[in-house]
Parts: C-alpha cells; sequence; structure tokens
C-alpha cells in the first residue's frame, strides 16, 4: 500500500473512532434531520383556524337585519367540520366602535360591519389587521363566500388599517429577534467554552474579582454583543422593507423589548455554555433548541396555523413574546397597553434565566 494511502486510512480510523466515541453528537445527527420535518413542517403552512373576528351592525343599529343575523351565523360555523377546526371564532358587537376598539388592541383579526336598515350604500365593510399578511385573505374570502351563499348583492369594502403590509415586513420583524438569539447563542456561548478550555476562567479564581462580579461581568458582556446585533439588525430590516416608525416612544419601546431579551439570552446562554465542555455538543444541542424556539415563535407563520401541540410551545417560548412586541410596535403603532403581557413575560424569562445561569455558572467555577 502506498505510504500515502497508509497515512489517509490512519487519519481517517483516528478521525471515524473518534467519532463513534461520542454518543451525543451521533443522535443529535440524526434527531436534527427528523425534528426539521416534524417542527418546520407543523409550523409552515398549515390550516388557520380559531380566528377571532368581530361582527356588528352599522350604527345606529334600530333593529338586526336579516342579512346581519344570516351572515353572523354562518361565519361562525364557515368550514366547520368540529369545534376544534372552526375558521373564525365569532364575536357579536350591539357597537361597532367597541367592536373596533378590541381590533386596534390586537384582542381581534377583523372587524366585519354589517349595513343597517338606514344605510346609504348597503356596503359590507371589513376591518382587517393587515399586519399579519396570511390571514386577511382568508377572512375575506370567508366574508364573500356566506354573501354569495346567502344571495346577497351587498358591495365589500376591505380596509386595511395598518396599510399594505408585505410577507417580508412580516417575517422581518422576526428576523430581529432570530440575531438576538443566534449572535449569543452560537458566539457567546462557543467563545465562552473557548475561553474555560484555554483556562481563562480559572484565572479569573486567582485575581481579587469575587465570583457573584465574574458572572455579571460576563452576562453584561453577553448582553452588550446581543444589543449590538439585535440593532443593527433591526435598522437594516428598516432600510431593506421600508417601515418607518411613527414616534419617537416607539423607538424606546424597540430599544426596551431588544434590551429585556438579550439578557434573558444572554443568561440562558451562559446556563447552557456551563453544562458543556465540548464545542461540538454544545453547538449541536444550541442548534437543536433554536430550531425548535424560531419556529415556533410565529416569524414565518401566524400562531393560529400550527397544531395545538406547538401552540403549547410558545407559551413558554420567550421568542414569540419578543416578535409579537415587536410586530406590535413597529407594524401597528401599539403602545404598552398592548406589549404589557409580552414585557411582563419577557421580564419573568430573563429573571428566571439570570438565576439559572448565576447558579449554573457558579457550580462551574467551583
Amino acid at each position: 500500500m502506498p505510504v500515502m494511502l497508509r497515512g489517509a486510512l490512519a487519519i481517517f480510523k483516528r478521525d471515524f473512532k473518534k467519532f463513534l466515541s461520542n454518543p451525543f453528537i451521533i443522535m443529535m445527527t440524526l434527531i436534527m434531520p427528523i425534528m426539521y420535518l416534524v417542527i418546520f413542517g407543523s409550523a409552515m403552512g398549515g390550516t388557520l383556524t380559531h380566528i377571532p373576528v368581530g361582527v356588528a351592525q352599522e350604527a345606529p343599529p334600530y333593529n338586526d337585519t336579516p342579512l346581519f343575523t344570516s351572515a353572523a351565523y354562518q361565519l361562525n360555523h364557515i368550514g366547520q367540520t368540529d369545534d376544534a377546526n372552526k375558521m373564525l371564532d365569532v364575536t357579536v358587537y350591539a357597537d361597532e366602535a367597541a367592536a373596533k376598539q378590541d381590533l386596534d388592541n390586537g384582542k381581534l383579526s377583523a372587524v366585519i360591519v354589517f349595513p343597517s336598515s338606514v344605510s346609504n350604500d348597503n356596503a359590507v365593510r371589513i376591518y382587517v389587521d393587515s399586519s399579519d399578511s396570511v390571514t386577511p385573505p382568508l377572512i375575506e374570502a370567508a366574508v364573500n363566500q356566506v354573501m354569495l351563499g346567502l344571495g346577497a348583492q351587498n358591495p365589500i369594502i376591505v380596509d386595511k388599517i395598518y396599510g399594505d403590509i408585505q410577507y417580508l415586513q412580516f417575517f422581518g420583524v422576526g428576523v430581529i429577534m432570530m440575531a438576538i438569539f443566534t449572535s449569543t447563542m452560537f458566539g457567546g456561548g462557543i467563545a465562552l467554552i473557548k475561553d474555560r478550555e484555554n483556562g481563562i476562567h480559572e484565572g479569573y479564581l486567582v485575581t481579587p474579582v469575587k465570583r457573584s462580579s465574574i458572572i455579571f461581568g460576563i452576562i453584561s458582556s453577553g448582553t452588550v454583543r446581543a444589543f449590538i446585533a439585535g440593532f443593527t439588525i433591526f435598522w437594516i430590516d428598516l432600510l431593506i422593507t421600508g417601515i418607518i416608525l411613527q414616534s419617537f416612544q416607539d423607538f424606546l419601546l424597540v430599544l426596551l423589548v431588544i434590551l429585556i431579551a438579550c439578557v434573558g439570552v444572554t443568561s440562558l446562554v451562559v446556563s447552557f455554555a456551563s453544562r458543556f465542555a465540548s464545542q461540538q455538543e454544545y453547538s449541536s444541542v444550541i442548534a437543536f433548541f433554536n430550531l425548535v424556539l424560531f419556529m415556533t415563535s410565529g416569524a414565518f407563520y401566524p400562531v393560529i396555523g400550527m397544531p395545538g401541540w406547538l401552540r403549547w410551545i410558545t407559551v413558554i417560548n420567550p421568542e414569540y413574546y419578543g416578535i409579537h412586541a415587536l410586530r406590535s410596535i413597529i407594524l401597528r403603532n401599539q403602545g404598552l397597553n398592548v406589549i404589557g403581557i409580552d414585557l411582563i413575560a419577557l421580564l419573568i424569562f430573563s429573571t428566571a434565566m439570570i438565576i439559572l445561569g448565576i447558579v449554573t455558572y457558579r457550580r462551574t467555577l467551583e
């Protein structure tokens, strides 16, 4: 056997034995494609169900017209095979203004206003939350189908209350959150493991610096790096998509959401990186973790289009709350009254992750 082949064979045997000696990496290599199939396939392109819409009659509503009564009933049962797969969740409002207020506050995806008996044009008006580019066409199609089934000839007028928002703008907001997670999880976490491998962290222990100071210093540094990444992508997103913030208050709220998310993600990375001695093991786990979080965050597709078991993940997914808050601010010009729950969820997540990061990393130092 030529010398070159013998050398190549020796290196091959050594490298392959090294691969086989780490069953964790082998397992993650096999699991990742399966998870892409299951999670990505389930999260994207699913049938949207239980879309919240409000129906009301145009003021002054002296009496409910037959059109209003019949159409409201038909909309609530359109395409329904069972209650779990209802397309629309219809709420009947006695007051058109109250329905529109709930639409502005993000409680509804659309408000459908039917003409009253004194209407001038007898038009059916659909006010849709156009920040979601997927849902409005479905609602408009449902109204058209119901009106056709009832034999009504009323004109239908669609009002996109947030303007004509494209999918690029819808998805672009999600990329801001992705930048925070990826920059911290892949950049900060791997750097943390490298420093530990090179003995830098052990060197900290022979200095007068307290261990708590070491931990807070690492979390603070990671938070600043993540914030720079999120802030940079935020401006790039505005330039590419052409979105214009409506006020300086919106700008400050965006910075607040990004900052809280950065603190939580950095603390989470510190706790993860503290438990792994190998960069390969850490990277494979983080890639899996990032897949689950990002695909269930609603960045690609509305959460209401996901199956029930995936929707449960969104409840504990900080990316979902971050993206919802950023969309509410950037695309809808909404304030604290709408994103309050998102901020509370992010604060709870960040606080829990800070505690977890401190406890986990302290054990590493000991």
